[in-house]
C-alpha cells in the first residue's frame, strides 16, 4: 500500500481527528475463505488475538493460513479515533496501527504458534515502518486479551530479541498493551480478505528470516 501521511510521529490524543460514534459501512458477515463469522460474538472455546505487523493486506493472509483459526479480520487499533476510515488512518492522525484480529481454536493451535507466525513475518526493528510501507500505522504491535496472553508475548519478544540480537539486527520495538484499553475498529469491506479477492494484489509482508523460538501446535481435540 504506497500511501501518503501526513507525520512519521504519533499524534497526540489532542492532535488526533476526533472521528465518529458509528461505522460509516458495514463488515462483510462471513469470511471469504474459511466461511465463519467475522464480527462475534464467537463460538464458545475459541480466544481472539491481535497483531500488527505492517500492512494487513499480506499479514491477514498469513493467519488465515495457519491451522487451528478459524476466522481474522483486519482493522484498525493502538489510537485514538473512533471508527476511523482508512483514509483518515493514511494521514498519520489517529494513532492507529493496521491490525489483524485473529479468533483461534486455542485446541488446535497454541497462542505461542501465532506469536512465532506473527514474530516471522515481519522486521520488528523497524519502528514508524514496515520494509517500504512508512508510518505510524505500520508500527508492530501485539494487543494482549488476557495476563496469560501478555505474559506468553512479553515472553516471545525476550527470546526473539536475543537471536535477532545475534544475528545483528537492533532493538525490537513491537509495542504491548492491552486489548481492551485500545479498542479495535473494522476495517473497510474491501480490506477484508482483500488478497482473496485479488491474488495478485500488493503485499509488503517480509520476514527477517529468523526463526523465532517459541510456538507449539496443538493436535489435541
Amino acid at each position: 500500500m504506497f500511501l501518503h501521511r501526513r507525520t512519521p510521529e504519533m499524534p497526540t490524543p489532542e492532535q488526533a481527528l476526533k472521528g465518529r460514534a458509528t461505522p460509516e459501512f458495514e463488515v462483510p458477515s462471513r469470511h471469504t475463505v474459511l466461511g465463519n463469522p467475522l464480527l462475534g460474538p464467537y463460538p464458545s472455546g475459541l480466544e481472539v488475538a491481535d497483531f500488527a505487523l505492517g500492512c494487513f493486506w499480506g499479514a491477514e493472509r498469513k493467519f488465515w493460513q495457519t491451522e487451528g483459526v478459524w476466522t481474522t479480520l483486519v482493522g484498525y487499533q493502538g489510537g485514538f479515533t473512533r471508527n476511523p476510515a482508512y483514509e483518515e488512518v493514511c494521514t498519520g492522525l489517529t494513532g492507529h496501527t493496521e491490525v489483524v484480529r485473529v479468533v483461534h481454536d486455542p485446541r488446535k493451535v497454541a497462542y505461542e504458534t501465532l506469536l512465532k507466525v506473527f514474530w516471522e513475518s515481519h522486521d520488528p526493528t523497524q519502528g514508524y515502518r514496515q520494509g517500504n510501507d512508512v508510518g505510524t500505522q505500520y508500527r508492530s504491535a501485539i494487543f494482549t486479551h488476557s495476563p496469560a496472553q501478555a505474559a506468553a508475548a512479553e515472553a516471545s519478544r525476550a527470546a526473539y530479541q536475543e537471536v535477532l540480537t545475534a544475528s545483528g539486527y537492533g532493538r525490537i520495538t513491537t509495542e504491548l498493551l492491552p486489548a481492551a484499553d485500545r479498542p479495535f475498529y473494522p476495517a473497510e469491506p474491501y480490506h477484508q480478505q482483500y488478497l482473496d479477492k485479488n491474488p495478485a494484489g500488493y503485499c509488503g509482508i517480509g520476514g527477517t528470516g529468523v526463526s523465532c523460538p517459541v510456538g507449539v501446535a496443538r493436535t489435541d481435540g
